[in-house]
């Protein structure tokens, strides 16, 4: 059975910088679409970014486009999130997403998640 565990989350300042990593445990997800999605207080779920299988094609929400960056390591079955320019709104706990669905902004396309990571940005 494929998990996924994420790692990096903290606490930083607004401005600052921090990547996540989730890494796969179990077997290669080389196959699948990797994706990001965060979650605030209060509120629902959110896509963040996404990275096709191969990296052909990334995408992102409109409020982090620019700041975050997506990526993944196949060979280390690993895959990240850069962050900068963090602002406290992008305070959250994020979580990383495997999956075949066709639409990659859907949490419905990903069938495995993490458990989740705390990134919190003070003001």
């Amino acid at each position: 059975q494929v998990q996924l565990v994420e790692s990096g989350g903290g606490l930083v300042q607004a401005g600052g910088s921090l990547r996540l990593s989730c890494q796969t445990s179990g077997r290669s997800f080389s196959s699948y679409a990797l994706a990001w999605f965060r979650q605030a207080p209060g509120k629902e779920r959110e896509f963040v970014a996404a990275i096709s299988w191969g990296s052909l094609n990334t995408y992102y929400v409109d409020s982090v486009k620019g700041r975050f960056t997506i990526s993944r390591d196949d060979a280390k079955n690993t895959v990240y999130l850069q962050m900068s320019g963090l602002k406290p709104e992008d305070t959250a706990v994020y979580y990383c997403a495997a999956g075949y669905g066709h639409n990659r902004y859907a949490a419905e396309s990903y069938d495995i998640w993490g458990q989740g990571t705390q990134v919190t940005v003070s003001s």
